[in-house]
């Protein structure tokens, strides 16, 4: 099959297609998903194809169907949950927190449950708070989950795929603002490893370090400073948990400097760690300290304050400037 060029909604749609068609224990829960497609069109005409034993609309309950889901894992199932807004997954914080990620420790690996969450997040959308969050730290913090997030079509197909296939629980998160955005897709690819940071444009200067929709971002920072003889390497995170150590120490040791960017508060981000651990393995490579670039430690901002609140161009560029000044 040729590539073909498609958004990011589009790939999560045919992603879970066909783990619907290569596995009868695949089934799509969450509020909406069936007859409405859910609310950005994500799981658009699976009800219709597969039935509403398979893709299942629930209460607005998320406690509920992520222990459900859980349930349905005991039982053999592998549920993929929808979580409708990033900022309404802490009803089921409790579910995921202490059974979904601690049963199969618990049990002395007896025990496995493939359980999907997706979880649109982010900002840049025009919508009002719990709309626009970016809480993926407070599930990398957790031992027992894995966290990751595509920023292309193809990731978005090929790392549901494996978080589907996986026997451990994945937070999958989806950046919402970038849904719509094309880019080629091939089926008959080999994909890199779930957990593998990839290099989006190599450089030689300075490593910027993103995830999910702040890769973009990053690109477009690179593309600038090319223009005033700055070479730029944008490595694509891709997991929050576990995060490939391996592939940034790399980077920064060709470039020799690091800025972190992602959407969520800095303070104690994802971002924090990632400085943390390369401080430590690349002291002797640095010649510029860690910088982090992210959101402020405030609440989510009404809609039309947020491009002052969340990282853009700009802020990013500032960083690389202040990193290469050293």
């Amino acid at each position: 099959m040729a590539a073909e060029k498609l958004s990011i909604v589009k790939a999560i749609n045919a992603s879970l297609r066909t783990a619907l068609e290569n596995d009868p224990k695949v089934l799509i829960m969450g509020e909406d998903v069936g007859k409405l497609g859910g609310v950005f069109r994500v799981t658009d005409g699976l009800q219709k194809d597969f039935g509403e034993d398979r893709v299942i609309d629930t209460p607005l309950a998320e406690s509920g169907i992520v222990g459900t889901a859980i349930g349905l894992a005991l039982r053999g199932y592998r549920p993929v949950v929808e979580i409708q807004f990033d900022g309404f997954v802490f009803p089921a914080y409790d579910q995921i927190v202490t059974q979904l990620a601690k049963m199969h420790a618990r049990a002395l690996g007896k025990i496995k449950l493939p359980v999907v969450i997706r979880i649109p997040y982010g900002g840049a959308i025009g919508a009002v708070e719990h709309h626009s969050e970016s809480p993926e730290a407070l599930f990398a913090h957790v031992p027992g989950l894995k966290v990751v997030s595509p920023s292309n079509a193809s990731d978005a197909y090929w790392m549901l795929q494996q978080a589907i296939e996986s026997d451990d629980p994945v937070i999958y998160f989806e950046p919402k603002r970038r849904y719509h955005d094309k880019s080629e897709l091939d089926r008959d690819a080999i994909p890199a490893p779930l957990h593998a940071a990839v290099v989006a444009r190599p450089g030689t200067d300075l490593s910027l370090v993103a995830y999910g929709p702040m890769v973009k971002t990053c690109l477009e920072a690179a593309a600038a400073a090319e223009e005033e003889g700055k070479s730029l390497e944008v490595l694509d995170l891709r997991s929050m948990s576990p995060v490939d150590f391996d592939a940034i120490q790399a980077s920064v040791e060709r470039t020799r400097r690091l800025v972190v960017v992602h959407e969520a508060p800095v303070f104690l981000g994802t971002g924090a760690e990632i400085a943390a651990r390369i401080t430590e393995r690349c002291f002797y490579h640095l010649e510029a300290p860690v910088l982090r670039v992210g959101g402020y430690h405030a609440p989510y901002p009404p809609s039309r304050l947020e491009d002052e609140y969340l990282p853009g161009l700009d802020r990013v560029l500032d960083a690389v400037d202040r990193a290469l000044a050293y």
